[in-house]
């Protein structure tokens, strides 16, 4: 086997697994040996459509061939499509690109912040969620809640009171006169594939009306049809003042939105926030072309379908396996919850020629593209399964402060 070593040349900020890939196919990916593996994590929920999607491939080339960049200083026609694409699928009236979920969140904040001083507040307060996770530049960090990815950065901004997710009453105790947000994923990703209770959401939308407060919502992850709608908050059938989105939205290609509407919409005015590459005519061909082809080939649809399909096959597996905590998703958004550490599985999967992802330290993360096939479902359970149910049943056998 060739040996795979990172270069010296590149700062060491993440811990790498040994094998480098040459080239992707839909759902699978071949590595510089010419082995092929399926692929359940699309790139961390990025490749939604797959790898080397044909439709991306020729929106990307053609544009390539075309004009790649002239900044936001002009009208960019391709950008002002995307902005009212996605406008009309989520119901919000104004987009700002970006160029990831970390600088959509970023412009989110400071959208908050500003909201805030047009009503008089001097230190506003945006409410933030436990085990959240909204990027690693100083404001999204200093809203994720993870302590770890915090260390050694301080100090961090203010303004962010940090709550219990799916708790409504805990955001009503956490409130105060400063307070002008909340900011919370719809599904933590990150944090383990938590989906909150089914009035949660709703409840937020209506708190958030009572008080005059933006409800902001972190779709990074959870957009782009992967839970089986565009967005994963119509799923409780409301409609937010703040959406955020990257990731998946042109398969690859960097591109984050941060969408307003209702009393967000026309907070960010000329001058108070910017990006040079956001939304250049490459980035938003792309998005273009990823919509249409979710529109053309139903994968909504398909994302609902072969999601429930994965939940019912690993429950129906898994059923009764000692240190299996829980399984739980919506569309193609998957965790497996274990009773004790299991990063180990990341790579005994990778021998069985498949990748996953272990998140939150005991949570196996799937997001297979949309474009799943019922086969290469059946495939991930078939191959995964064994391997789940020998570490479950060894963290269960451990003794209890080992767990």
């Amino acid at each position: 086997m060739e040996v795979i070593t990172m270069s010296t040349a590149l700062m060491p900020t993440y811990k790498r697994l040994p094998v480098a890939f040459r080239r992707g196919d839909g759902a699978w990916l071949e590595d510089t040996e010419g082995r092929w593996y399926l692929d359940a994590l699309s790139g961390i929920a990025v490749c939604g459509l797959g790898h080397a999607h044909p439709d991306v491939a020729a929106a990307i080339a053609d544009q390539a061939q075309t004009l790649v960049h002239t900044s936001n200083l002009y009208e960019v026609p391709h950008q002002s499509r995307l902005g009212e694409r996605l406008c009309a699928l989520s119901g919000l009236e104004q987009v700002f690109f970006a160029n990831s979920g970390a600088e959509a969140n970023e412009a989110a904040i400071k959208l908050a912040r500003l909201y805030g001083y047009h009503r008089g507040i001097e230190a506003p307060e945006i409410i933030v969620a436990e085990n959240a996770f909204h990027g690693r530049t100083l404001g999204a960090l200093t809203a994720t809640g993870n302590q770890r990815a915090q260390t050694g950065f301080g100090p961090l901004p203010e303004g962010f009171v940090r709550v219990p997710y799916s708790d409504v009453d805990a955001i009503r105790a956490a409130a105060t006169e400063r307070t002008v947000a909340v900011f919370v994923e719809p599904i933590q990703g990150e944090g383990g594939i938590v989906v909150p209770d089914d009035d949660y959401l709703p409840a937020l939308r209506h708190l958030c009306d009572q008080h005059g407060w933006l409800l902001m919502l972190d779709e990074v992850q959870s957009g782009v049809g992967r839970t089986g709608h565009w967005f994963a908050h119509q799923h409780a059938d409301i409609r937010p003042d703040v959406v955020t989105l990257a990731k998946a939205l042109a398969n690859g290609v960097p591109i984050g939105a941060c969408m307003a509407g209702g009393p967000a919409g026309g907070v960010l005015g000329p001058g108070s926030h910017g990006t040079t590459f956001g939304g250049n005519p490459l980035s938003s061909r792309a998005a273009l072309a990823v919509i249409d082809a979710i529109e053309r080939d139903g994968l909504l649809a398909r994302a609902a379908t072969v999601g429930e399909r994965m939940l019912g096959r690993l429950r129906q597996a898994l059923s009764g396996v000692r240190g299996v905590h829980e399984i739980r998703g919506r569309g193609l958004m998957i965790g497996i919850e274990l009773d004790g550490a299991c990063g180990q599985l990341v790579g005994q999967a990778l021998e069985a020629g498949i990748l996953i992802n272990v998140t939150a330290g005991r949570v196996i993360r799937l997001l297979p593209p949309l474009t799943f096939t019922d086969e290469q479902a059946d495939q991930l359970v078939d191959t995964l399964t064994p391997l789940i149910e020998k570490t479950a049943e060894a963290i269960a056998d451990e003794p209890a402060e080992l767990a």
